[in-house]
């Protein structure tokens, strides 16, 4: 039984030229074959053939199709681009010679590389800014006890910090970098900014020259270098210059590969907060664990978290961190809503930080965040509600915004591509009725040649709906928009009384197009040969040899 597919998810074969097809050949056709092939086509749609300047300037346009068919699959080059990625590689800039002993696993491997390097380079045309807002709210009212003359609990923005950064590049290896960060907290205000060079000398080294202005005077230089295949490292020196004098920094820190998922981290830095830290980090396609011990001036602690990628484009995420200040526990999770956004909440529980919900939005490269004080004790309502409301949050934002939303985009989606599929159709089809007015002459030439040796006659042939095609009167083909009549447009292809057809989609063959976009198709021909008739029906890929069973 026929079916059909939503337009805006179906990719169907007959919208993209076939240029196997549209010169009726198969994958594995010679070169030979591929030349043959053209030069019967040219004596058809050349020009230079036809007197009539409307059929002159139709024929050039089927022409420079065939033409373009040809010179794609008998340059080797392109023809192993075109085998392995169609269309979309051949339109590809910046292909590097492709062999054809090169295989498609080869070619695909340096398709996708090529368009690393291009986005990469769009990238670096842009200033690729990047930034941070965060607000901090205090909420502990809801959750301690109150004189109700008072009125409602107190919820009031206890502080809020900004930050923002630009990158210019400047050349392939210079890139100059400003950012900027604004803080306040409890009606006491502070910010810095700050502007940094950076200059990549290899792949495995590049240094970084900064100066800021803030809480004084800030001049730092950084450098990275691989050491081997497994190890880089990175080293950081800094000069405070305050009221107080100048306080240097310095930083260094020693990475590893372990394996092909983990990696092993240790720093150490010295100034006014000296310090050593190691960490242990592993990423797999399921999971992210991070381990970390530091202990200094200012706070030792250990730390280990985890998180757990789910099937849905959601990450749920539990971390602990204890140590002299006490000890903290993170668990929550966030959710990717559309291709550029992700929304996410986490609670968190304290001693003496007590209880806390964080809220998330990433858009782009833009973040917002919300941290929530709800209790300074952990107060076992304020974590019921700190994990109850999320969920409840997310469940209603879903179904009344997110869903809705969504629904939206598809139908302005749906209706783009219908609009996009029936202007190819539309042009597919008057190339198809082109063709057919062009193939006349030549479709009463190879019938009468047929005829006269009682060789290969075309009866009818009909392409489309295969539910329809198969309940189809003879005589009511031409009130059917699901079908196509192609008895001319085969009749043209036969050669020395036999007729083979590749095993592609019909409608990219001449003067054929697809009359029933996204559904189940066939073809049926009834055709004499030697005064004897048969008819056969295929499926749209299948491959037709015809006559058949004959010596």
């Amino acid at each position: 039984m026929a079916h059909s597919m939503p337009l805006e998810n179906f990719d169907d074969p007959s919208l993209e030229d076939d240029y196997y097809a549209i010169l009726n050949l198969g994958k594995n056709a010679t070169t030979e074959d591929i030349t043959n092939s053209y030069r019967c086509l040219s004596k058809l749609y050349h020009p230079d053939k036809h007197l009539d300047p409307i059929k002159k300037k139709n024929a050039e346009i089927l022409f420079n199709k065939t033409k373009t068919a040809y010179e794609v699959l008998s340059d080797p080059h392109q023809r192993a681009i075109y085998d392995t990625l169609g269309l979309k590689g051949l339109e590809t800039e910046g292909w590097q010679i492709v062999q054809r002993t090169k295989t498609p696993q080869e070619i695909r491997e340096e398709y996708e590389q090529l368009l690393k390097e291009r986005e990469e380079r769009r990238l670096q045309q842009r200033t690729n800014p990047k930034g941070t807002i965060s607000v901090g709210v205090n909420a502990t009212d809801l959750f301690e006890t109150y004189d109700i003359d008072t009125g409602f609990p107190a919820v009031e923005i206890s502080s809020m910090s900004i930050s923002q950064s630009v990158e210019a590049p400047i050349s392939v290896k210079d890139t100059l970098s400003l950012s900027g960060n604004l803080n306040t907290q409890n009606g006491t205000g502070s910010g810095n900014i700050a502007c940094s060079w950076k200059n990549v000398f290899s792949a495995s080294s590049w240094m970084e020259c900064g100066i800021g202005a803030g809480n004084g005077l800030l001049l730092s230089v950084k450098g990275y270098r691989t050491f081997t295949k497994l190890c880089f490292g990175t080293l950081q020196t800094t000069f405070q210059f305050t009221s107080l004098g100048i306080a240097p920094g310095l930083e260094l820190m020693m990475a590893r590969q372990l394996d092909k998922h983990t990696a092993g981290y240790l720093t150490w830095k010295a100034g006014t907060a000296s310090s050593v830290n190691t960490m242990i980090v592993h990423d797999s396609e399921k999971g992210h664990f991070v381990g970390g011990l530091q202990v200094g001036k200012r706070g030792s602690f250990i730390t280990l978290s985890y998180s757990r990628k789910l099937e849905d484009e959601s990450r749920a995420k539990c971390a602990i961190k204890f140590g002299v200040f006490g000890a903290i526990l993170e668990y929550g999770c966030d959710k990717k809503i559309s291709q550029r956004s992700t929304v996410g909440a986490a609670v968190v529980v304290g001693v003496p930080s007590g209880v806390s919900l964080k809220l998330k939005l990433v858009r782009a490269n833009q973040t917002y965040l919300f941290p929530i004080l709800l209790s300074e004790d952990i107060v076992p309502s304020a974590v019921f509600y700190a994990t109850v409301t999320p969920v409840l949050g997310w469940f209603v934002m879903k179904k009344f915004v997110i869903d809705p939303y969504h629904e939206r985009q598809k139908k302005k989606e749906a209706e783009k591509s219908k609009e996009a599929n029936a202007q190819k159709m539309e042009e597919r089809k008057r190339e198809a009725e082109i063709a057919v007015s062009l193939m006349e002459e030549t479709y009463k030439r190879i019938r009468a040649q047929e005829e006269a040796k009682n060789g290969l006659i075309i009866l009818q042939a009909i392409y489309g709906n295969s539910e329809e095609i198969s309940n189809l009167e003879p005589d009511h083909i031409e009130s059917k928009k699901n079908i196509l009549d192609a008895t001319v447009q085969l009749q043209c292809l036969v050669k020395d009384s036999r007729l083979t057809l590749p095993d592609r989609s019909k409608s990219n063959l001449p003067g054929f197009y697809d009359p029933c976009l996204g559904e189940e198709k066939c073809l049926r021909v009834d055709y004499m040969y030697r005064k004897l008739t048969h008819s056969i029906t295929i499926g749209d890929n299948e491959m037709l040899r015809i006559p058949r069973n004959c010596k």
